[in-house]
This record gives C-alpha cells, sequence and structure tokens, in this order.
C-alpha cells in the first residue's frame, strides 16, 4: 500500500474506534434522521462524548489533543454511515476550531473551546444571497458604536445553524473598503437581535441543518472581534482552504459506504443460479470503482498531512476536493446500478448515498472555483 495511506498506529486505532461508533451508534438512526430532516439529540450528545466535536484542540481546553488528520480520518468514517453526520463533526472541526486556533487569541481560545469540546455547537457564517462563489460580496454590515458593534444582514445556506450556540459571523465594516473591510465576529445563541431563519429543505445530508441566520441590530462587543479589524477576508480563505480537505474526506467516505453496500450486496444477491459477484461483469465494476476509491485515499490524505505538516496544500487541497467529488458521484452511482431496481428504494442505503453526494460539488467552493484554484497554483 502507498506510504500515504499507510496510518500511525496510534491514528489506526482512532479510526477503528470512530468506524466502530459510527457503525453502533449513528446507523440505527440512519433512515429515520433522514426522514424527519433532523439531527438525533442523542447522537449529538454522542459526539461531544466520544470528543469528536474537539478533535486538534488541546487537551489544556478540554479538547482530544489529536491532530488535523484524525479530524479527516472521524470524517472519512462516519460519513461511511452518513454524510450528514459527517458534515456536522467536519464544520465544528475543520471550520469552526480551526478558526479558534489560528485566529483566536487567549481569552477567546479559554472561554470558548471548552464549550466547543464539550456541548456547544459552532456555525461558520458566510454565505449571503448574493454572495456564494463571490465569497466576499457580502451585504451584512457591521456598525462601530462605543465599544460595541452593530451588526445587520442575513446568511443562508448555515451548516449547523439548528444546533450551533456560537455563530462566527462575517461582515463589513465599510463596503468602500471592498474585502479588506470584512471582520469577523463572535456571536452567542440568545444574542438580542438574532435569530434563525427558515430551514432549507435539501435533496441530500438532509439530517444536517441548513438555515438563514438574522442580524437585526445585534450587538457584539469589540473583544469578541475574531483576529483583526478587516482581517476577515483572510480568515474566511484560510480557513475554506482547511474546510475543503474535509468536504472531500466526507465525499470519500461517502463513496467508500456506497461502495461496501454493493459488494456485501453482490455477494448476498443471486440471479441466474450464481451471485452477482460471481458474473465478470460486476467484478469489473467493482474492481474499478476500488481502484478509484485508492486514488481518492491517496489525494485526500496527501493534502491532510500536508496541512499537518505546515507545508503547501492549498492547491492539494482543491485537487482533492475536486477530484474526489467526483468520483464519489460516479460510485455512488454505479453502487446504485448493481443494486438494480432495490437500490432505487428505501430499503438498502444506495439511494440516500446518491442523493447525498450531489452536495459535495457545491458547497466550501464548487468545482469550478476548485479547477480556478488549481490553474493559479500549477
Amino acid at each position: 500500500m502507498h506510504a500515504l495511506t499507510t496510518l500511525t498506529e496510534e491514528e489506526s486505532l482512532f479510526q477503528e474506534e470512530i468506524s466502530r461508533f459510527a457503525y453502533e451508534t449513528i446507523t440505527p438512526h440512519v433512515e429515520k434522521m433522514d426522514e424527519e430532516e433532523k439531527l438525533e439529540p442523542t447522537i449529538r450528545d454522542a459526539c461531544f462524548e466520544m470528543g469528536l466535536m474537539g478533535i486538534e484542540v488541546p487537551d489544556q481546553y478540554g479538547g482530544s489533543g489529536g491532530s488535523f488528520f484524525m479530524s479527516i480520518l472521524a470524517i472519512e468514517a462516519i460519513s461511511k454511515v452518513d454524510p450528514a453526520v459527517g458534515v456536522f463533526v467536519d464544520v465544528q472541526n475543520t471550520l469552526v476550531n480551526n478558526i479558534f486556533m489560528n485566529w483566536a487569541n487567549d481569552t477567546q481560545k479559554a472561554t470558548y473551546f471548552p464549550q466547543l469540546c464539550q456541548s456547544s455547537v459552532g456555525a461558520f457564517c458566510l454565505t449571503e444571497a448574493n454572495s456564494g462563489s463571490d465569497a466576499f460580496a457580502l451585504a451584512s454590515r457591521a456598525e462601530a458604536k462605543g465599544e460595541k458593534w452593530i451588526l445587520n444582514g442575513k446568511k443562508v445556506f448555515i451548516t449547523n445553524a439548528a444546533e450551533a450556540s456560537l455563530f462566527v459571523v462575517f461582515a463589513n465594516i465599510n463596503p468602500e473598503l471592498g474585502y479588506k473591510g470584512i471582520t469577523a465576529f463572535l456571536v452567542e445563541k440568545g444574542a438580542a437581535g438574532l435569530e434563525l431563519g427558515k430551514k432549507e429543505k435539501k435533496l441530500g445530508i438532509r439530517a444536517s441543518s441548513t438555515c438563514e441566520v438574522i442580524l437585526n441590530n445585534v450587538e457584539v462587543d469589540t473583544e469578541n472581534i475574531l483576529g483583526e479589524v478587516g482581517k476577515g477576508y483572510k480568515i474566511a480563505i484560510e480557513t475554506l482552504n482547511e474546510g475543503r480537505i474535509g468536504i472531500a474526506a466526507q465525499m470519500l467516505g461517502l463513496a467508500q459506504g456506497a461502495f461496501e453496500g454493493a459488494r456485501k450486496y453482490a455477494q448476498e444477491r443471486s440471479q441466474f443460479g450464481k451471485t452477482l459477484d460471481q458474473f465478470q461483469s460486476i467484478q469489473f465494476q467493482l474492481s474499478e470503482m476500488a481502484t478509484k476509491l485508492e486514488a481518492a485515499r491517496l489525494l485526500v490524505y496527501n493534502a491532510a498531512r500536508l496541512k499537518c505538516n505546515q507545508q503547501k496544500f492549498v492547491k492539494e487541497a482543491a485537487m482533492a476536493k475536486f477530484m474526489v467529488t467526483q468520483l464519489a458521484e460516479e460510485i455512488a452511482s454505479l453502487s446504485l446500478e448493481i443494486y438494480g431496481g432495490y437500490g432505487f428504494i428505501k430499503e438498502y442505503p444506495a439511494e440516500k448515498f446518491y442523493r447525498d453526494v450531489k452536495i459535495g460539488k457545491l458547497y466550501e467552493g464548487t468545482s469550478n472555483l476548485q479547477l480556478q484554484t488549481i490553474f493559479r497554483h500549477i
């Protein structure tokens, strides 16, 4: 096996533990969560109890003291069972916690890290109705008022918003400054003027909440600015670069889950007096999927290793997200076809993986944006 896919003993044990957790704890709730479009509260609590909501956070703050790579392994393992829970863990670790790791001051870390590790879900509030791919065409505004800032605006498509207790909100202090006016603010649930708008009804990852976040004259203390005034664009860009590896891991796990389901079905289903996996056409399909999965894993693990080793990884992260989301969609489709008509009904997981996979090409940078990023770095 290629060296990049070789795990240390600690990483291997961690991966096994999270895989066992996912299959034993999450699997019984997957169908119900998808139908009800809601994360099961016991799953949320279990993720905190397992230390999955603060994997990279240092021990001193109540975190697991692990690595970014371990976060990627966790996202992958969970997404084999349910990509909706995978993205729940992903956003907490690769976006929210990473922002605090890289940009929060000591007081902010001491205040919020213990909460994020033990009970508080975080939400990353960047996207707006007219600033999706053009992420910095923000309409949300922050106006200075003494020692406070007044925030107004509306964010859309905010993952984990329904569960969140802490919102990282990006707003512009002065539209004339363009992206140089964008600033990141910490807003706690319950703040006057902060409310959730509609919860989106989605094609896939339905248990993951996706809501509007509305800011109506929300007061934020100056001490709750993350980084510096005007550095929000830099915070967002660097955080999303890391987050794309998380989405690639989610899609990798999804593809692995779809593949394993199809392989198992092919071993059990009989036609014309023999199981499906005895037909050469099915053997070739499964072999091709396994090969593409290995290639996808190399891309994801390589980007994660580079990030962990503090080497340049932006190009590799974009390549991983672009290629793995392509491969995952193909594998999810082919896996469904191996089930035949059964793949089209909810008795088997194939149709859910097929619905869940599409979002991979869309969020945290569309496939076209990944190609733009790759071109700038080649």
